[in-house]
C-alpha cells in the first residue's frame, strides 16, 4: 500500500538516507524515534509536501513521487491540527472537496457520515479557535477523512492533549481503522500508542531505520543497541560471550549454549531483582551491590545499583522500596535470570 524505495530528502544539517519502508494495505503503522530524527519527514514525503531528492514513493500500487499531494489519495493530521482559523468547524471540513475529483453529491454525504461519525454536529458554527484539544483533533481528522483518502497520515496527534483526552481519541483512531480499513501511518514517541494500536512499526534514528517488525519483536528482540536503548531497556552494557557464559566486566552469568560474538547485553530494569541484605551475605545466583541513587517517581521509583563497578538501572514498586526499607547505600542481593537477558 506505501512502499518507500530509497527514499532520499536534504534539508540544512540534516537528511534522509536511503530509507525503505513497505506498509500493507489496511495496516496501522506507527514510525517512532527521538526528537530529530525524521519522522515528520517522512510522512510529509508521502503526502508531497516535501521534495526529495532520490528514490520513489509508491501509494495504492501507484508512483505518485511526482504528484501534487491533493493527487496522491492522502491525508495528513498534524499535532497542532494545523486547522485554518478563519473558518468554522464545517468548513474545515469541507475544505479540501474542492480540490478532488468526485461528485460533489457523495463528498457532501460522506462529510456528513463523518460529522455524525465523529460527534461534530453540535459545533459546525464554532470557530476552530474556541475548541478543545480533543474537538480540534476530531474535526482535523474529518478533514483528513472528508476526500476518502486510501492512506492516513498521523503526526503526534495525541502528543499534546491532555491524558483524559488521549484514550478517547486513541479509542477513535481505533474504531475507525477496524471499521474502514484504511491504511494508517502514525508517528509518535509515545510506547502506549505504539502497543495499543499498531501491529507493525519502525525505529528511526537520525534519518535512517535501525528495525522494522511487530511491536513484540522490536519492543523484546531489539537489534541494535540505539533501539534497545530506545523502547526501554536502560540497562544496555558492553559483553564478552564464551563458551555458555557472559560477563559484564567482572560479574559472570551462565548462558548456555552462548558463543559468539555478542557486543552488547540489554535487559529491562523490571527484570533485575533486588533483595536487602544488610549484611552483605547474597544468595548462590546473586550479586552483591549497593543503591547509589533513587529517584522516586510516584507509583514506581527507579534504583541506580552497583555490583562491581558495573552499574544497573531497575523499577520496583515505590511501596515495596519502602516495605523492603532501601534507602541510598543499602546493602542489595542483585538477581538477573539469563532468560531475561537480550544478546546483541
Amino acid at each position: 500500500m506505501i512502499h518507500l524505495h530509497r527514499l532520499s530528502v536534504r534539508l540544512p544539517g540534516f537528511s534522509l538516507k536511503s530509507v525503505d519502508l513497505s506498509i500493507e494495505q489496511g495496516e496501522f503503522f506507527c514510525l517512532l524515534g527521538p526528537t530529530g530524527a525524521g519522522k515528520t519527514l517522512i510522512l510529509e514525503s508521502v503526502a508531497g509536501i516535501v521534495s526529495i531528492v532520490d528514490g520513489r514513493i509508491i501509494v495504492s500500487g501507484r508512483d505518485v513521487t511526482g504528484l501534487p499531494p491533493e493527487w496522491r489519495g492522502v491525508g495528513i493530521v498534524y499535532q497542532d491540527c494545523a486547522l485554518f482559523p478563519h473558518l468554522n468547524v464545517e468548513k474545515n471540513i469541507h475544505y479540501g472537496l474542492r480540490y478532488h475529483n468526485g461528485s460533489n453529491r457523495e463528498g457532501r454525504t460522506r462529510c456528513r457520515d463523518l460529522i455524525d461519525r465523529l460527534g461534530l454536529a453540535s459545533l459546525l458554527n464554532r470557530s476552530v479557535m474556541t475548541l478543545s484539544g480533543g474537538e480540534k483533533q476530531r474535526v482535523a481528522l474529518a478533514r483528513a477523512l472528508a476526500t476518502a483518502p486510501t492512506v492516513l497520515l498521523l503526526d503526534e496527534p495525541l502528543a499534546s492533549l491532555d491524558p483524559c483526552f488521549r484514550e478517547d481519541i486513541r479509542d477513535l483512531f481505533r474504531s475507525l481503522h477496524r471499521e474502514t480499513g484504511l491504511t494508517v501511518l502514525m508517528v509518535t514517541h509515545d510506547f502506549t500508542d505504539a502497543h495499543s494500536l499498531a501491529q507493525r512499526v519502525a525505529i528511526l534514528n537520525d534519518g535512517h531505520i535501525e528495525q522494522t517488525g511487530t511491536v513484540d519483536e522490536v519492543f523484546r528482540r531489539p537489534s541494535t543497541a540505539f533501539v534497545a536503548d530506545f523502547v526501554g531497556m536502560k540497562n544496555v552494557l558492553p559483553v564478552r560471550v564464551k563458551n555458555g557464559t557472559l560477563s559484564i566486566g567482572a560479574l559472570v552469568l551462565a548462558m548456555p549454549g552462548e558463543n559468539g560474538t555478542h557486543r552488547f547485553a540489554a535487559i529491562r530494569p523490571e527484570h533485575i531483582y533486588l533483595h536487602h541484605a544488610p549484611s552483605g551475605v547474597v544468595s548462590g545466583d546473586g550479586f552483591a551491590g549497593r543503591i547509589t541513587a533513587i529517584s522516586n517517581q510516584g507509583l514506581l521509583a527507579e534504583l541506580a545499583v552497583e555490583a562491581s563497578g558495573v552499574t544497573f538501572k531497575t523499577v520496583m514498586l515505590a511501596s515495596s522500596l519502602m516495605e523492603m526499607g532501601l534507602r541510598q547505600g543499602a546493602a542489595v542481593d542483585l538477581h538477573i535470570d539469563p532468560a531475561d537477558v537480550h544478546l546483541i
